[in-house]
Formats: C-alpha cells, sequence, structure tokens
C-alpha cells in the first residue's frame, strides 16, 4: 500500500469536462450531465481494491447517496487494469452494487480525466460550487484505516465533506482550511 497525499489543487479551479462510460448503466456520463440542475458537483476519485478506499467506501456510498438531488455525484476510478485488474469495470460495478451506489461510476481508462483533475490517490474528493469551481479538495474526515502508524480509531463520519457539501447547498464558501486526503497512489500506465 503506497500512501500518497492528494495535491490540493487550488481552490477556484474550474471542473474539467469530461464524458466517460458509466459501469453501471453503460452510458456516457459527462460533468454537465451530473452537475444539471443540482447547486454543485462532487467527483470523487476511487477504486476498489485500495485499503484507505475500502475503509471510507460505506460512509462515500451513504453521503452520495443522501446528497445526490442537491449535488451532482459521480464516482471514477482511473486505475490501469493491465497491472491491477481488481479495478476493471465488471469489479467496479461489483462494488457499486455492494455498496448502493445511485450515482454514476466512471471508467477513465485513459486517464485523462484524473489527470485534468490533478487527482493522485483513491480516495481523492473534488467538490464544486454551482459554477463549477473547486471549493473543497481533501480528506472526508480524519478516520484512518488500521495499518501502519497513519492509523487510527476514529470513527469514520464524512464530517468535512459533509460541512463542505452543506455550505453549498447554503450558498456559503466552504471554510478554507482543509487537510489532504491519503490514499493510495492511483496506478498510472507506463
Amino acid at each position: 500500500m503506497a500512501k500518497t497525499q492528494s495535491t490540493m489543487v487550488e481552490l477556484g479551479t474550474v471542473a474539467p469536462p469530461f464524458e466517460l462510460m458509466d459501469v453501471m448503466s453503460g452510458r456516457a456520463v459527462g460533468r454537465d450531465d451530473a452537475a444539471a440542475e443540482r447547486k454543485g458537483l462532487l467527483v470523487m476519485f476511487l477504486c476498489v481494491h485500495c485499503p484507505y478506499v475500502k475503509h471510507i467506501e460505506e460512509e462515500l456510498a451513504r453521503i452520495g447517496n443522501e446528497y445526490a438531488d442537491r449535488i451532482g455525484v459521480v464516482a471514477i476510478s482511473s486505475n490501469d487494469i493491465v497491472t491491477h485488474p481488481e479495478d476493471a469495470p465488471e469489479e467496479m460495478k461489483k462494488q457499486a452494487e455492494r455498496l448502493g451506489f445511485r450515482f454514476p461510476y466512471l471508467y477513465d481508462e485513459t486517464q485523462e480525466v484524473a489527470r485534468e483533475y490533478g487527482a493522485a490517490c483513491t480516495p481523492d474528493i473534488f467538490l464544486f460550487d454551482g459554477e463549477m469551481r473547486l471549493v473543497y479538495r481533501g480528506q472526508i474526515d480524519d478516520s484512518r484505516p488500521r495499518r501502519g502508524e497513519s492509523g487510527n480509531d476514529i470513527p469514520v463520519t464524512g464530517k468535512d465533506l459533509r460541512a463542505a457539501m452543506e455550505a453549498v447547498i447554503a450558498g456559503k464558501r466552504p471554510d478554507p482550511n482543509q487537510r489532504f486526503s491519503i490514499g493510495c497512489n492511483i496506478k498510472w500506465k507506463e
């Protein structure tokens, strides 16, 4: 498990457009489709095998499902499936079904979307306001998996991400004092 921090992309950055295949529906989903008629957009870079994602995946599913009517939500997996076949679209679909995702889970085969967003790890979280400007990036909360010296016994609540989403819904700016996410590095193609 290679521990990697998110890059903390500059707040105010505009969400790059994308159009990727949803592993659940088989349909292409774009940035503007996901954000349509909502107060913002949550983009989560995830994968199937990462212990950091596994540690918070149930809470991410709850958050995504709870907020999907007010903030557009998409999850994206960009890992190289040649070196990590456990992150292939069919495995992503099983993960989404197991967790009850009600939002699109997109496969970024070329890894271009991850690069455009500055994603570095899984999970890597980006929250944009209604003008598609980055207002939050980083951790969902202070909980870490109990592996190695960085783990802890703090329960997974999603409090940091939830507070940021509530601010966006209320038309306010989230607290700019944000902490980076920690996870497995994105498995880039050679």
